[in-house]
């Protein structure tokens, strides 16, 4: 599924253009995890101190702005994922990256579909990093179905699906609950083998 050509913001070359650029992204991450990924951009520009037609001018789209937000977050999945590759456990290598996804994936209310609706849609600035990021958790889950560790039919289609229920947990808790901790732990018993199951 496409949409149309994905705008990928770029940091500015011009030490101008990286000040309003750096500060629209600062102003924007707070935004996002005060209000959500619907934040106001008006807001944001006022924040970052420039004017809304230099928002836009770095981030043509919303959706653009939230792949920025959330880049340095993704390629930090991705890279966690390829240390884990090597680990001597592969379950337990999963289950922390698992927590860590889950946790990246509710940053913000929001986040979550944005991201599911990224890994599958090449249109949206955020499929090439989501897609990156699903490579990576899909080879850590097969590395723990060929030890036998992690039932055999289960896809990383699934275990994606499984992820963005737990950050939608996460996502909607009230700030001084969190349930999604226990639904990942449900999950993780639930694609465990019955001999690895704790």
């Amino acid at each position: 599924m496409t949409t149309g050509t994905p705008h990928i913001a770029q940091r500015p070359k011009r030490a101008d253009g990286r000040r309003n650029y750096d500060a629209i992204l600062a102003a924007a991450r707070k935004a996002f995890e005060a209000d959500g990924s619907e934040a106001s951009l008006e807001n944001i520009a006022a924040q970052a101190g420039v004017a809304i037609g230099t928002l836009y001018r770095h981030f043509p789209v919303r959706a653009s702005l939230v792949e920025a937000a959330t880049r340095d977050g993704l390629a930090d999945l991705v890279a966690h994922a390829e240390r884990l590759l090597s680990s001597p456990d592969p379950l337990g290598a999963l289950a922390e990256w698992m927590e860590r996804a889950v946790r990246h994936f509710s940053t913000f209310r929001g986040l979550v579909g944005i991201l599911a609706q990224s890994m599958y849609d090449e249109g949206t600035p955020s499929y090439t990093m989501c897609n990156a990021m699903h490579h990576g958790g899909a080879d850590l889950l097969r590395a723990a179905q060929a030890a036998g560790l992690v039932r055999a039919d289960l896809t990383p289609g699934e275990l994606f699906d499984l992820l963005s229920g737990a950050a939608w947990v996460r996502e909607q808790s009230l700030p001084d609950r969190d349930d999604s901790p226990r639904l990942l732990r449900l999950v993780l018993e639930g694609i465990t083998t019955r001999d690895h199951r704790s």
